[in-house]
């Protein structure tokens, strides 16, 4: 099995709702091991992050972050280490555009 380190998904959505920041290529496993949430502007915003075994709509079991607020012009750094099997997602909604979402982790092929 080969290991890809590399940035999974980037993405600044205003909409509110779940939109996908990474799914799982097919015959791939992945490790996520840490998002970034940056808020870019002078104030405050809310985001949430949600895992999901496919790519079907989110339930309220899947949210690992639900309307969390994260201050004007802050960073917030989540060391994950979430495990995906093949077709599974991460999805975020942030209140704002100016609120960015990184994922950094593992392709394994």
């Amino acid at each position: 099995m080969a290991n890809a380190y590399k940035i999974l998904g980037q993405i600044a959505d205003a909409s509110a709702n779940d939109v996908a920041l990474y799914l799982v290529p097919s015959s791939t496993e992945a490790v996520v091991s840490s998002i970034v949430v940056a808020n870019r502007e002078s104030a405050t915003n809310t985001f949430r992050i949600a895992t999901k075994t496919d790519n079907s709509g989110v339930a309220n079991t899947d949210y690992v972050a639900y309307d969390a607020t994260i201050a004007a012009n802050d960073t917030i750094a989540l060391t994950l280490g979430v495990t995906l099997q093949t077709g599974a997602e991460i999805s975020v909604g942030a209140s704002d555009a100016n609120v960015t979402f990184q994922a950094y982790g593992t392709e394994i092929t």
